[in-house]
């Protein structure tokens, strides 16, 4: 019997529609390689899947190539179709529904800012509560996520100046030890002079023995009979006049 034919719609259970995915996934990847080869084709194909993962196929890995030369097509395309009557019609149209949609964003800013608030009913005000609690509530968090982060910065900062006043500690101690050494080896150095100055012998310097000078005078008149005789004058000690 031959394959019966699928229908054509969500898969409903979860599993079963994850291995369908992946099978028809890599089927398609392989035709469009398949294509590529070939048909000497260029090839861009992506993919995702239902929690937005992405998978994609181009030609010799050219996806960026292949993707402007689509915008390019794309663009000279809608040029073309511009000049067309119809297409002013269109650009109309547009603009209008730009315009309207400006203006709900306009008036849900001005009723998010507590402006215009007669027009609200019951409900919407309540709504409009919901939304201003949600976003005060988001607003919140942010604000709590930035002051952890802050405080966290701060005591890794502080644990720095911590361990960097260590460092300074330990350097200032090891600078009074030396600094404590020096001043002990000058003291030691000092006090070995001093005694090497007391230990040394000390000289006295005593005068010469004083000669004995021998001078010689006239005697007067009252003196001896020996008046003319030379006797001893100058320095001389006591005990040595003595008879």
């Amino acid at each position: 019997m031959g394959r019966g034919r699928v229908q054509l719609k969500r898969i409903e259970n979860k599993i079963n529609r994850q291995v369908t995915f992946s099978k028809r996934r890599n089927g398609l990847l392989k035709k469009a390689h398949e294509i590529s080869v070939l048909c000497d084709a260029e090839v861009a194909l992506i993919v995702f899947s239902t929690k937005g993962k992405l998978y994609q196929y181009s030609t010799d890995s050219c996806m960026e190539k292949i993707l402007e030369r689509y915008e390019r097509y794309s663009y000279a395309e809608r040029a073309l179709t511009m000049t067309e009557p119809e297409t002013q019609g269109d650009w109309c149209l547009e603009y209008g529904k730009l315009k309207a949609k400006i203006e709900v964003l306009q008036k849900s800013h001005r009723h998010l800012m507590g402006e215009q608030l007669d027009t609200l009913n019951l409900k919407e005000l309540q709504h409009l509560e919901q939304q201003l609690e949600s976003s005060l509530k988001h607003i919140r968090t942010q604000k709590n996520q930035l002051i952890l982060d802050s405080i966290s910065e701060l005591q890794k900062k502080e644990k720095a100046l911590q361990e960097q006043n260590k460092v300074l500690e330990k350097e200032i101690i090891e600078k009074e030890k030396t600094r404590a050494l020096v001043q002990q080896a000058q003291w030691e150095q000092q006090s070995q002079a001093q005694t090497n100055s007391s230990s040394s012998p000390s000289f006295l310097i005593v005068d010469p023995i004083p000669t004995l000078n021998m001078g010689s005078y006239q005697g007067r008149g009252n003196e001896d009979d020996d008046g003319g005789q030379n006797r001893i004058g100058g320095n001389l000690l006591p005990w040595m006049l003595r008879p």
